[in-house]
């Protein structure tokens, strides 16, 4: 385990590295011991940080759940990372293409919940009890660490990449459809640049909050009534430049659409 002022000091270093835009060298380079335990404890001092800083708390990501992310990333097991208010975005959106470190953009369902969520023993029948509806979302992702060669220790650390996240389409009720079929085709500039089934995500995407439910207990935490929680993408994530439009076709569940100025 790293010491305590090691930790700090890589999260304010993460700090800088978002205002300054400019990512800073792996992690793991420069400290080959750092464990997942590690970074878990710097995303923990950043989001204080945040919170002292006037930041709300809205939600939780979880990443790295669908196949086609743990091979576009070579990572194998799901993290998570915070999502504050100043992160949640509408459908119809500009977005500034700068204000991140070249995004990329994924497909994925929000679970809004009603009721408080808490580990150890979640199961996928509980999350569900737990939902008051899911609703169409696009991740847009960054970086605050160098891409090339990163590890899921790096990843975790910098907030397992959130940048932010834009809502739209038409909310459902859990158990108003299969939520396993759900399925999206986006689109890039009018051209469709990746399709997905969210059975990508475990097998069901309210798996994915079931396995943060139970992670985050680990850490002596819990997800809370009005929580949003992005389940993961069932996509490849989508390089962005600027003046790209985005546009994420949901069928019956409607669209969310952003563009990067």
């Amino acid at each position: 385990m790293l010491e305590r002022p090691t930790i700090e000091a890589i999260a304010d270093e993460l700090l800088a590295a978002a205002r300054s835009r400019k990512p800073v060298p792996r992690l793991t380079v420069r400290h080959p011991d750092m464990t997942v335990e590690d970074s878990y404890a710097v995303q923990r001092i950043w989001r204080e940080r945040k919170e002292a800083a006037g930041r709300r708390l809205v939600g939780r990501k979880i990443g790295l759940t669908s196949k086609a992310m743990q091979d576009a990333t070579g990572i194998t097991e799901p993290d998570y990372g915070a999502i504050f208010d100043d992160m949640v975005l509408d459908t119809g959106c500009s977005v500034e293409w700068e204000q991140y470190s070249h995004p990329r953009v994924e497909v994925e369902l929000a679970f809004v919940l009603k009721k408080d969520l808490t580990g150890p023993g979640c199961g996928l029948v509980d999350v569900l009890n737990a939902t008051d509806f899911v609703v169409p979302a696009l991740e847009i992702l960054d970086s605050r660490i160098e891409m090339e060669g990163r590890t899921i220790v790096d990843t975790i650390a910098d907030n397992a990449a959130m940048g932010a996240m834009v809502l739209g389409g038409s909310p459902q009720r859990p158990d108003a459809l299969d939520l396993r079929w759900v399925s999206a085709i986006l689109y890039r500039n009018q051209v469709v640049e990746e399709t997905g089934v969210a059975a990508g995500v475990l097998d069901h995407p309210a798996n994915g909050v079931r396995w943060l439910a139970n992670k985050i207990a680990l850490h002596g935490d819990g997800l809370r009534a009005g929580d949003i929680i992005l389940a993961g993408s069932f996509t490849r994530p989508l390089w962005i430049f600027r003046g790209d439009s985005v546009h994420a076709d949901y069928g019956p569940l409607g669209a969310v659409t952003c563009r990067f100025d």
